[in-house]
């Protein structure tokens, strides 16, 4: 008996099952959290500031080795 069609059947059926997956199942997607203007340029701003630290840091720590 010749059952090469039930793969041509099965393939999309997977797709599908698997798609469903990927997104989280249940039925609902991924949430992603929306950031307002204030915060991310807060967070930003806290970023440089530390960014300035650790530059100073290396420079510190490359002037000692020399």
């Amino acid at each position: 008996m010749d059952w090469s069609w039930l793969a041509v059947l099965v393939c999309p059926l997977m797709m599908i099952f698997m798609m469903f997956g990927m997104r989280g199942g249940h039925g609902h997607g991924p949430h992603k959290k929306q950031l307002s203007a204030g915060v991310v340029e807060q967070e930003l701003l806290q970023l440089k500031a530390q960014n300035e630290l650790l530059q100073k840091e290396v420079q510190d720590l490359k002037n000692r080795a020399v």
